[in-house]
């Protein structure tokens, strides 16, 4: 069965999925969990800085916006440090980074301080997705789908953890408790970061074939197997050409774009149509004076923690469905799901129907933004990929660094324009998820850049290490 030698995708598939991924799979999901609670806490400090420090609407958002320009200035960072020094040293970095300043934040005193110190936040969390990559590493072909999805559930364990936090913390110690509490996470990912072992793979490719051997055989060891005869080598070249369009690059940023906007867009609209309350007098959500507020009650926070639920279901059908549809298909039915049920807000609709159309419409994006973290690792090759991830993770952040300025800005001058914007930002994501030429299903991990899709590397791989390696 085995030749005289094997790769790290053979050994892999020959050890099988087992203890071993399980654990890994706790300890990389605590950083997941540590990033949810970032973004999570964004949707909760809005409205608080807004009473406590009477900001206008458009500060309150660049509150929120901060984080994502830090988020997209470091992830293709983050991802060149992780092709170049390994996996778990970009994300035990990032990690650190993200701890200290988070912490730090906790004790602003005015509101240029903490657009600082979020913003540094943000540079950190723009590490957070090569956890996936580091994960993805570690599992077999046939495993792989359904086992990243799976870990995209620590990130709605981390944002139903967020809300209640909030619930608890905000109504008796506040804000500043809710920033330091929300760090405990990356707090324990650090102290128990000296079992995580590198990716084989990247220890292949650096030339440290040795030290990959050490991990297959821990790996082997954990879950009872034994390790394939022969010799590793790095990949055996298998070319598998897709002859893509000009325009794929530009269908991918779109799908990109539209999944953070979506998403993020209806974590922040969340609160802010609770606060509305009912949509027949919510065609312009707007005070009678511009710094008059309202705090977030008991009942916002209940209804925001039945939202957040909504991410555990639209995972689950994710997990149904891409596997048997394959991730494109996956993706657009996600979006076109959220549009579907964005449409009846424009109606004269109680609280309660809100609440389950956000409810549905959240687990549909959910369910899509992870597809997107399954699809991308798969397309790129070992020596690329993380710094492929930051690059995804960079372009998804431009979405989320507008959606502020739509879910809390333009929200305050017409709700119908505002439902409109991602309404139709939904549909044309969609449109590009469709059209995108490659479908990953059932393909291995890629070794050498070889085996991958011409245009997309020498559109975005080569100028962004262009770009990067500029910054270095």
């Amino acid at each position: 069965m085995w030749k005289n030698t094997f790769t790290v995708d053979d050994a892999l598939e020959f050890i099988g999925f087992g203890k071993f991924q399980w654990k890994i799979s706790l300890l990389t999901g605590l950083s997941w969990i540590a990033d949810a609670m970032e973004m999570m806490i964004l949707s909760i400090l809005g409205p608080q800085m807004h009473c406590e420090w009477r900001l206008p609407s458009y500060e309150v958002a660049f509150i929120t916006s901060v984080v994502f320009i830090g988020m997209g200035i470091s992830s293709s960072i983050w991802g060149k440090i992780s092709d170049n020094y390994g996996r778990k040293t970009g994300l035990i970095i990032c990690m650190c980074w993200t701890l200290y300043y988070g912490l730090l934040s906790a004790f602003v005193p005015v509101y240029g301080w903490l657009l600082v110190l979020r913003g540094l936040v943000g540079f950190g969390i723009g590490g957070a997705p090569q956890a996936v990559t580091l994960y993805s590493e570690f599992l077999p072909v046939k495993a792989r789908g359904i086992c990243i999805m799976l870990i995209a559930g620590f990130w709605a364990i981390g944002a139903v953890f967020e809300v209640l936090l909030a619930l608890l913390v905000m109504p008796t110690l506040g804000w500043r408790w809710l920033l330091g509490l929300s760090t405990l996470p990356m707090a324990l990912f650090i102290c128990l970061c000296n079992w995580l072992p590198e990716s084989p793979r990247f220890d292949v490719l650096a030339g440290r074939r040795e030290k990959a051997m050490l991990t297959l055989s821990r790996i082997a060891k954990d879950n009872g197997k034994s390790l394939p005869q022969g010799t590793l080598i790095a990949f055996k070249q298998v070319n598998i050409h897709f002859h893509a369009p000009v325009c794929w690059f530009r269908m991918k940023t779109l799908s990109l774009f539209g999944n953070a906007f979506s998403y993020y867009g209806i974590v922040l609209l969340t609160t802010e149509l609770f606060q509305a309350g009912d949509s027949c007098r919510r065609a312009k959500i707007e005070p009678s004076c511009s710094f008059e507020c309202r705090y977030l009650t008991a009942d916002d926070y209940r209804d925001l923690l039945w939202t957040t639920l909504a991410e555990f279901p639209g995972l689950l059908v994710i997990i149904v469905v891409i596997d048997r549809i394959g991730r494109k298909r996956s993706m657009a039915l996600c979006f076109f799901m959220f549009s579907l049920c964005i449409v009846p807000l424009y109606a004269c609709i109680g609280r309660l129907a809100i609440t389950i159309l956000i409810f549905i419409a959240r687990a549909s994006i959910s369910g899509g933004y992870q597809v997107v973290f399954v699809y991308t690792p798969e397309v790129f090759p070992t020596e690329t990929r993380a710094l492929a991830m930051g690059t995804a993770s960079a372009m998804a952040r431009v979405g989320a660094l507008i959606t502020p300025f739509v879910a809390q800005v333009m929200l305050r001058t017409s709700t119908y324009l505002t439902l409109s914007v991602y309404c139709g930002c939904s549909l044309l994501a969609g449109g590009a998820s469709l059209v995108l030429p490659i479908e990953t299903l059932g393909r291995g991990l890629q070794e050498d850049a070889h085996s991958v899709p011409a245009l997309f590397p020498v559109c975005l791989i080569g100028s962004i290490r262009a770009g990067v390696s500029n910054s270095f």
